[in-house]
């Protein structure tokens, strides 16, 4: 069964899903007035992991992740360039995409947009000021903290200092709007030629927390299975939607709250963030690296750890896949001649791996030993393919498992295109040169291929290729 580490308690609970065979999931997603920096990436690939994971396992995962396109960054960010925050939103939605694609990050079920619900939050808002937890003051609507009784149950901090921090967040004027510091905006009035929407209290738009509380609970239901975001979301951001979800419905929101580390840089492992300018964004990283590796950076390191971004640990992890390729391409090549049959100890020992494989990511989804286990599975193919004679079943279940467990980090490779006349001629003509013992020619050749980008590799069953992956 698999275990989860609940924010909400502070300890590993079993999983047991509202519905059977299925799991609603909710994880914030990105304020769109910009390229997402890997720091933000990492929360991406981080639930997408976990997401397949529950697929792997036979689970139907809805998932739900938002866009927040509208708020203060994105207006100041749109006057800026002189267009319209719809506009800022769609360019940067579509990058998103677009820079999320080459990680093969699975589409959520929906990604919804904060403008395309307003109607319904400006509902959810009215419900909570007649049931007495939110007020209007000056055109803004706050909701009161105080009132709802368990307001400090996930940050699992005393009210007094979340009051400090509070304090230390707004400016003097909008602590003259609230009744009480602690308090926060659920609709704010709008200011002079900002985009706004007409509500009970005037032309105004959104806070950021309503906007999720109002998404997740339309596409997951009031109570859904698992809410999931960064380290830095715990407070305020889902602090509150707590507070304002469990007023407004009087049920549980969300059984399971999951928060992913920070990626860091430098030698003080600093978190990267926009406003400390130690970013680089993940269009920059795919345009300077291969996305794959970039995604099995992020992806194998357990969700809940910190990743520490370095050019040393990223050529790692490049190192590390292009063995898992080779590997791959391996058993590709020795099907053209493999035998008819099984090899059951073989099979058995792969499956061996598979099972220290679950038993790892059934642990809140311990991805360094889930991919250990498939750095063993790897060796137990490797000493395979070294045999004289291999079983063309046995090879196609190694197969099979070896590509479905590398699916769960989302890294699937492509098969290896056969040589073309050409590279094959030259490949025949190096055999000869070595038969007869030409082995000028034969370096001549080597070194041709390689210049075109082709690597051959010469084994007990003959010289095979493959592309250089170096670059």
């Amino acid at each position: 069964m698999i275990q989860i580490f609940n924010t909400l308690s502070r300890t590993k609970e079993p999983f047991v899903p509202l519905h059977e065979g299925q799991v609603n999931m909710y994880v914030c997603g990105p304020t769109v007035y910009n390229y997402i920096h890997i720091g933000n990436a990492r929360s991406v690939v981080a639930f997408d992991t976990i997401r397949r994971y529950f697929e792997y396992k036979g689970f139907t995962v809805n998932y739900v992740s938002n866009f927040t396109d509208v708020d203060d960054k994105m207006i100041n960010e749109a006057a800026r360039e002189g267009i319209t925050v719809p506009e800022l939103g769609d360019r940067f939605i579509n990058a998103y995409f677009e820079d999320t694609k080459p990680l093969n990050v699975e589409r959520a079920t929906v990604n919804p947009r904060a403008t395309d619900n307003i109607d319904d939050i400006i509902a959810f808002v009215a419900d909570l000021v007649a049931k007495g937890y939110a007020y209007e003051s000056a055109g803004d609507v706050y909701y009161r903290a105080r009132k709802f009784e368990h307001y400090t149950q996930l940050v699992h901090e005393s009210l007094d200092d979340l009051e400090t921090g509070a304090s230390d967040r707004v400016d003097d004027g909008d602590n003259a709007k609230k009744e009480d510091p602690i308090d926060f905006a659920l609709w704010k009035a709008a200011k002079p030629n900002e985009i706004s929407w007409s509500s009970p209290w005037g032309m105004g738009r959104p806070g950021w927390h309503i906007e999720c509380s109002v998404m997740s609970t339309k596409y997951l239901g009031d109570t859904f299975d698992i809410h999931g975001g960064g380290q830095d979301l715990i407070f305020p951001h889902h602090t509150n939607e707590i507070a304002q979800s469990e007023a407004h419905t009087g049920k549980q929101f969300a059984r399971y709250w999951m928060h992913n580390g920070f990626v860091t840089v430098g030698d003080e492992n600093q978190k990267m963030s926009k406003s400390l300018g130690n970013f680089i964004t993940l269009h920059q990283m795919n345009e300077q690296e291969d996305p794959q590796a970039v995604r099995f950076f992020m992806a194998t390191t357990q969700y809940r750890r910190p990743i520490q971004y370095t050019s040393g640990n990223l050529a790692d992890a490049k190192n590390n896949l292009k063995r898992l390729k080779n590997t791959y391409d391996n058993l590709s090549y020795r099907l053209s001649d493999a035998k008819e049959g099984h090899d059951a100890p073989v099979e058995q020992l792969a499956h061996e791996q598979q099972v220290v494989f679950e038993t790892a990511m059934d642990d809140d989804f311990n991805a360094q030993n889930g991919i250990a286990a498939i750095y063993e599975l790897a060796k137990v193919i490797n000493v395979y393919l070294t045999r004289e004679k291999v079983q063309a079943a046995t090879l196609i279940q190694l197969k099979t498992l070896y590509a479905t467990l590398l699916r769960v980090f989302g890294i699937e490779f492509e098969e290896e295109s056969l040589a073309d006349e050409e590279i094959q001629g030259l490949i025949d003509e190096r055999l000869q040169a070595r038969a007869n013992k030409d082995f000028t020619r034969s370096d001549e050749i080597r070194d041709q291929l390689k210049a075109r980008g082709i690597i051959l590799e010469d084994t007990p069953q003959g010289t095979r290729w493959r592309k250089d992956t170096d670059d």
